[in-house]
């Protein structure tokens, strides 16, 4: 495991974590009870065994 050789500053630690930024969830087209609509991809089984409401989507 890498070890840090020098003491980071509590400023310099925070920056660098302030760089870190999150992806929007990628979309997918699908046919749910004769609708089309576009959900994220981990959610498609769960919309097509009716587990989950795609009207909120």
């Amino acid at each position: 495991m890498a070890t840090p050789k020098f003491k980071k500053s509590r400023a310099n630690t925070r920056m660098r974590r302030s760089q870190w930024k999150a992806d929007n969830a990628q979309l997918q087209e699908v046919r749910v009870d004769g609708q089309t609509v576009r959900i994220p991809r981990r959610l498609v089984k769960a919309a097509q065994l009716g587990l989950v409401d795609v009207e909120q989507f």
